[in-house]
């Protein structure tokens, strides 16, 4: 599908640019401008978007197939001939969408639309905080629709810069040691992936159409295909140690932005000092970006490993849930709750993913949409208490519902949604991703059902410190929730119910590619790794 000659990928991933130019050529006085034109840009995204969604072909599958990607835009980017001990380098302009890919854009174009929506008061150094904003845009989506590895790293790097500086000059006072310290995990997991794609390129080949010759690969499909893999090379061969070992590596990179026990550390933090349309992004978005990357990267192109490792990850992923929860029952902090519960409920998202079957995978990619509409519900509605009252203690709060009914009610469809309550769009997600677990992981699956009850029990507790009793006097004049804060929400608290009510709307976009996923991952050899 093009518009103007141009594939609909290319301009839903690169009209934020086009945005962020024309916001820094507008002069800094004209401050209503620069508040439109990203809001304009980002909502002709959200419009891209649901056309690619709708216009997505449901009985499609072949997650390593050229054939099961759809709006497919291929050319080579860069071609160097001749290169010493290497060659000849190619890099492609690959991009394309399947059944994993298409929910996290439609997901990301939507969330990007209400970060600009939450970041209307901005008053500090607003031109270059919107540029930002849509350049990191750019990055986010850029991952969800890359097909070429390198390519795929630019755009995985580029949202490390613009995230660093939202954080670090418009975040909270302990601004800079947040953002430098989410600088420093990404970047390690950066490293490691970099390590492993070399490694991968070094590996594969394929036959240049035009000249017949073999010439290696960055093109994440033809990683996917063990026909492709040269022989003698470091990564060729089932089963082998260096395969594991770049399994290992791409998995701790991935981990860091999911983030995965124990590289979960700068998560409060970013969340706590980060800008409230920032922790939206980050909740919303970046954490889905590492069990993205585990599911088009690591699985598909080492399912041996994926297969050796698979109990491992479901030990994590109980971790993450019980840890997680834990942790958000011992906050005063609301924020810094609602973070640790993002630990806990991507933990699901690791649970469904080690199940190996599609009511699992089917469950985790469902739960990775669903958390990022419903975890950025509850970072707007933090926002929306802190403007008013600036502080987040949930002790200090009290009665809430008399002085604020409007903002009560928002609040409670977040929170019973965030707790999985039938009806909304977690409980569906979180069943599947238990029911896929259940039958491979029984004992963990069960243990990790505990998260269910602490989730609970620190959901219900925070609403009832907040919103139930006797009103706090101090809060007495507190105004309630305004349009433009309802205008950001409630789109989100919409598509939490129907995807409550009716889960096929996304489920039927999710199976015949999850399906093959399973297929090629199962057929990927080694018997697990048994604790």
């Amino acid at each position: 599908m093009e518009l103007l000659g141009i594939g609909i990928l290319t301009w839903i991933t690169f009209l934020p640019i086009i945005g962020m130019v024309a916001v820094l050529i507008v002069p800094k006085e004209n401050q209503g401008a620069v508040k439109w034109l990203p809001l304009v840009i980002t909502g002709v995204q959200v419009v891209l978007a649901v056309i690619i969604f709708f216009n997505f072909n449901r009985g499609m599958a072949g997650i390593n197939t050229l054939e099961g990607m759809q709006f497919v835009e291929k050319g080579t980017w860069i071609d160097i001939k001749g290169v010493p001990w290497f060659g000849r380098i190619v890099v492609e302009y690959f991009m394309g969408v399947d059944g994993l890919s298409v929910s996290m854009v439609l997901l990301t174009a939507l969330i990007s639309f209400i970060a600009v929506i939450a970041s209307w008061n901005i008053e500090k150094s607003l031109k270059g905080y919107m540029a930002m904003l849509l350049l990191l845009d750019t990055g986010m989506m850029g991952v969800f629709v890359a097909l070429d590895f390198f390519l795929f790293y630019v755009f995985w790097e580029v949202m490390l810069l613009p995230m660093y500086f939202l954080i670090g000059v418009w975040g909270g006072p302990r601004r800079e040691y947040a953002a430098i310290k989410f600088f420093l995990y990404t970047l390690l997991g950066s490293v490691l992936m970099l390590l492993a794609m070399i490694a991968l390129y070094f590996s594969v080949t394929v036959l240049d159409p035009s000249t017949g010759e073999k010439i290696y690969t960055f093109n994440m499909l033809a990683m996917m295909d063990p026909a492709n893999f040269e022989p003698g090379s470091l990564l060729a061969g089932v089963g082998t140690q260096w395969r594991y070992i770049a399994y290992v590596a791409l998995f701790i990179g991935f981990a860091i932005k999911v983030p995965i026990f124990p590289f979960h550390t700068w998560l409060p933090d970013a969340h706590v000092e980060a800008p409230t349309a920032i922790s939206v992004i980050l909740a919303g978005v970046l954490l889905k970006m590492g069990t993205y990357g585990i599911l088009r990267i690591s699985y598909p192109i080492f399912p041996d490993a994926a297969n050796y490792f698979v109990v491992p990850l479901a030990i994590l992923a109980l971790i993450n849930i019980v840890y997680g929860a834990l942790c958000a029952m011992a906050q005063t902090d609301l924020k810094k709750l609602i973070a640790y519960s993002s630990v806990s409920h991507m933990g699901v998202v690791l649970l469904g993913m080690a199940a190996m079957n599609t009511q699992g995978m089917v469950g985790a990619v469902f739960q990775m949409f669903n958390h990022g509409t419903i975890t950025a519900m509850l970072f707007l509605i933090v926002g929306v208490i802190y403007d008013r009252a600036h502080t987040r203690d949930i002790d200090s709060f009290g009665g809430l519902a008399i002085t604020m009914p409007k903002y009560t009610g928002i609040m409670t469809v977040a929170f019973f949604a965030a707790l999985g309550l039938p009806g909304l769009s977690g409980f569906i997600s979180e069943a599947f991703s238990f029911l896929g677990a259940f039958q491979t992981h029984r004992v963990i699956t069960i243990l990790s059902t505990a998260g269910i009850v602490l989730t609970a029990a620190y959901m219900l507790w925070a609403l009832q410190r907040m919103f139930l009793g006797q009103p706090n006097e101090k809060w007495a004049g507190l105004p309630d929730i305004n349009g433009r804060e309802l205008s950001a929400l409630v789109p989100l608290a919409i598509i939490v119910i129907v995807l409550g009510v009716y889960p096929g709307l996304m489920i039927d976009v999710l199976t015949s590619s999850l399906n093959h996923l399973v297929e090629v991952v199962k057929t990927g050899a080694p018997v697990a790794l048994v604790p």
